[in-house]
């Protein structure tokens, strides 16, 4: 089907840190990351344990007690049939702190544009330029990172070889992590031998269940029925789509690391699920106007102010009978060009007043596009000039504030929603710890 004569042939190092945020936490208690029996909970401030959703778990408490991420704590063994679990919360400070350094320690083996983070746990290094600089075989090369990373920080690291970034992929996935050198490097011409071999569709990189049964649909269960199917087939079911799954059958990935995608359109967001269902207009849009403080800082951080807001309300699964037949809405709608707090909530809380009929709300999430360089602040012409100038300059303060103390750290008062007191705030956002980023 491919002729691997004309596809790239590099050297890729894909690389994970094996239960990062566990490990993270047992060598904060002086542990033993791989003997460590640990787990590292969520939950909200001031809410019992047995609400906790379990963030990541440490390999011995996954192979002995069944652990896995996103199970809640109340489902886990009592403590008198596990007395050897330790239950941590979370230190996202010293994670994000962990992966830089790891990040340091990839940019002594590659060029910086041969490196890309693809989580806080997972790197892909392009090493085809200078793997021969630290010795005479990539099994080596890989090893002495391996061990450089665990000196240094502690860290156990699985590690996948591959000729392009998939088959790297690939190979760390269903290979590496099952090896006690926690090192694999799969070829092209290995394909007959690894990719169709994987049994389950699921197992594979870029396959969530959804493609996963459409797949079963058209009757391919395995990665080698989806090698051999009709690409017409394929093409028909999945469009453009079909055409990667086929590729990535036969281990073909055609991407250069250094060659880095610039989106056309950018957007900054930043996406909420409460702790409970909302029905109180007022909390709501309090924390509307939270999330769209937020990311309305992030845009000032980057030079930019926006040109369309986009708010999205998704309503509760439990809703009174009758009441909607709606899961929730998304509405935007372009603007002047700003990235004033004032002007930007101001747009959200209209959307959601104009589009909200009293359902109850679990899911909030705010979006700024059509963004373009912050030169000089587009003002009003029918407000008053001295206000917004005003605005404008007192963002930028509180922004200062926020990035030396924390986001958290200044809570303002509210002209919309008066007599919110800061504790208020904090507890109907959570914090904007359970917020999820994007950009």
């Amino acid at each position: 089907m491919y002729d691997y004569r004309y596809e790239p042939h590099r050297l890729i190092f894909m690389i994970d840190n094996k239960s990062f945020f566990a490990s993270c936490e047992a060598l904060r208690l002086g542990l033993n990351p791989m003997e460590a029996c640990l787990a590292v909970v969520s939950r909200q401030p001031d809410s019992c344990w047995g609400s906790g959703l379990i963030m990541a778990a440490s390999p011995l408490a996954k192979k002995k007690y069944g652990l896995h991420n996103v199970m809640r704590v109340r489902q886990l063994p009592p403590k008198w049939k596990a007395p050897d679990l330790k239950l941590v919360e979370p230190h996202m400070n010293l994670y994000i702190k962990r992966s830089i350094q790891v990040l340091d320690i990839f940019r002594k083996y590659a060029a910086n544009e041969d490196i890309h983070m693809y989580s806080i746990d997972e790197g892909i290094i392009d090493m085809t330029d200078s793997w021969r600089l630290f010795g005479n075989d990539p099994y080596y090369v890989a090893r002495r990172i391996q061990k450089d990373i665990h000196d240094t920080l502690g860290l156990y690291t699985t590690c996948g070889i591959g000729e392009n970034p998939l088959l790297a992929k690939l190979a760390m996935d269903n290979s590496a992590k099952h090896k006690k050198s926690m090192l694999a490097f799969w070829h092209y011409l290995d394909v007959p031998d690894t990719i169709w071999k994987i049994e389950k569709l699921e197992d594979v990189w870029g396959i969530n269940t959804r493609t996963a049964n459409r797949l079963r649909k058209i009757g391919i269960n395995n990665m080698y029925d989806l090698a051999h199917s009709k690409p017409y087939l394929l093409k028909k079911e999945f469009g453009i789509i079909g055409e990667q799954l086929l590729a990535e059958s036969w281990g073909v990935d055609r991407s250069i690391i250094r060659q880095k995608y610039h989106p056309k359109s950018k957007s900054y967001g930043n996406s909420q699920v409460l702790t409970r269902d909302y029905f109180n207009q007022r909390e709501i849009e309090l924390v509307i106007r939270e999330i769209g403080e937020q990311v309305a800082a992030r845009i000032r951080a980057h030079n930019l102010r926006a040109g369309k807001v986009s708010l999205y309300i998704g309503f509760s699964l439990f809703q009174l009978a009758g009441t909607t037949k709606r899961g929730g809405f998304g509405v935007q709608r372009k603007i002047t060009p700003t990235n004033i707090n004032h002007d930007l909530v101001k747009e959200l809380i209209a959307l959601f007043r104009e589009n909200w009929h009293r359902e109850s709300v679990r899911t909030i999430s705010v979006s700024y596009t059509d963004l373009s360089p912050d030169g000089t602040q587009q003002l009003n012409m029918l407000e008053d000039f001295d206000l917004q100038i005003k605005r404008y300059k007192l963002d930028h303060i509180v922004d200062q504030i926020r990035k030396e103390h924390g986001f958290t750290s200044l809570v303002k008062a509210s002209s919309l929603l008066k007599g919110a007191t800061a504790i208020e705030r904090s507890n109907l956002v959570g914090g904007h710890n359970g917020g999820n980023a994007y950009e």
